[in-house]
């Protein structure tokens, strides 16, 4: 245990960073007044795990690559805010934990921490080798924090608190069921929010898609449409758009042509008072180039579209005939 009040003035701040860089990880710790800088620190070990309890006046964390070289073993670290607030920024995220709540960080990415006034945390370091957890997985809870009051959280937070503030009392038998429990309920944690990040962007994502499609099938006379046009109309990028499509089985200008093809060869097929040109049904639905045209429906049909409209109405006179003489 570290208390700054037993220390000289002109060496707290030294022998606050020692402590932390030889029981936790290596930090910078900048505090935010001129003043003599007070707290206490209380760290120990319950298995694989490093526990802490931090008070102390409002300072600010930073933690860079360079001081990830120097303790380069992946740790977790989960928090319990017990009284006043840290501000998280981490994996471009940036999140205030208040009293009672949970947050969550990975020290081999940069991160920083402020707390703004003087308050107290406890926080388990995790080996990332006792979490049989997907990095994807890790990713998204970096940087994050959760409410206590329901779920997965509220179980986790007494479990990790009893932990952190009686680390010096088990035994060693008690101790392997408790990492255990620990490990588990926040891999529980873990699992939770990433399976439901995973189904919100899987519904998202499929609710874009048939937004997409729709926008095609309301564009296909518009001889610019392609898959920039289609991109840009959803704010999204080109590469991105592609990507969506894998799963579809097409390319999106190779869905663009399709379609236009069916609606041509539905209308060749079409029979009316006034029959329109080859040509004018072609450039109606976005072919401005009628050789570019013929090519590509005799490529998909196997005829070519004069030979598909006199076929196809043919074949409607035949069965009118078949139905009247019947």
């Amino acid at each position: 245990m570290l208390l700054t009040s037993q220390i000289p003035e002109e060496q707290r701040l030294v022998s606050w960073h020692r402590t932390v860089d030889r029981e936790l990880v290596p930090v910078t710790v900048v505090p935010h007044d001129a003043g003599p800088f007070t707290g206490r620190l209380v760290t120990g070990r319950v298995g694989v795990l490093r526990v802490t309890t931090v008070e102390a006046d409002a300072h600010r964390i930073k933690r860079t690559k360079t001081h990830i070289a120097r303790s380069p073993e992946p740790l977790v670290a989960v928090g319990v805010q017990v009284t006043g607030r840290t501000v998280l920024v981490q994996a471009g995220r940036q999140v205030t934990a208040g009293r009672g709540d949970l947050f969550v960080y990975d020290t081999s990415r940069p991160y920083f921490l402020e707390r703004p006034e003087r308050s107290s945390v406890h926080v388990v370091l995790i080996p990332r080798r006792a979490l049989d957890l997907s990095d994807e997985a890790l990713d998204s809870i970096s940087g994050t924090a959760f409410g206590t009051a329901q779920g997965c959280a509220a179980v986790l937070k007494p479990v990790l608190m009893t932990v952190v503030s009686s680390a010096h009392e088990y035994s060693a038998t008690a101790t392997g069921g408790l990492v255990n429990g620990l490990v588990d309920l926040f891999s529980t944690l873990v699992t939770e929010r990433y399976e439901g990040l995973v189904e919100g962007a899987g519904t998202a994502r499929d609710h874009l898609v048939v937004r997409i499609h729709a926008y095609i099938d309301h564009h296909l006379g518009d001889p610019s449409l392609s898959p920039d046009s289609v991109a840009l109309a959803h704010q999204i990028s080109v590469r991105y758009l592609h990507r969506l499509f894998e799963d579809e089985g097409v390319t999106v200008g190779r869905l663009i042509q399709r379609r236009r093809l069916e609606r041509c060869a539905r209308e060749l097929a079409r029979r009316s008072r006034t029959t329109p040109t080859v040509s004018a049904i072609a450039q109606r639905w976005g072919f401005v180039n009628p050789a570019h045209f013929s090519r590509v429906f005799r490529g998909a049909y196997g005829l070519s579209p004069r030979e598909w409209r006199t076929q196809r109405l043919e074949s409607g006179m035949t069965m009118c005939a078949t139905e009247q003489h019947a």
